[in-house]
């Protein structure tokens, strides 16, 4: 008889790695929230190099939510111009 039981959990890596999905889901919300995913993709990254793991996702969702923050900042500025000018004529 074997001491295994049907019920019994292997302890089978699974392939998972630290940070593998948190930069996934950190992906994710770089393209909806860019700020808050930046944030975590940096969590994520972080926990996968200490873990001594690349993570291109994590560094996808870096890259993907820097921009579209820049972006962001970007357009307030010009919008803010823009709606200051636009103030400025209906005043004066």
């Amino acid at each position: 008889m074997s001491d295994t039981s049907p019920y019994q959990q292997s302890s089978a890596p699974s392939g998972d790695y630290p940070g593998k999905t948190l930069g996934i889901v950190g992906l994710v919300l770089a393209i909806i929230l860019p700020l808050i995913g930046l944030i975590i993709s940096i969590v994520a990254s972080s926990q996968s190099k200490k873990a001594g793991y690349s993570n291109g996702i994590a560094k996808a969702g870096i890259i993907v939510g820097a921009i579209l923050v820049a972006l962001g900042i970007i357009v307030s500025i010009i919008y803010g111009v823009a709606l200051g000018a636009a103030l400025s004529n209906v005043n004066g």
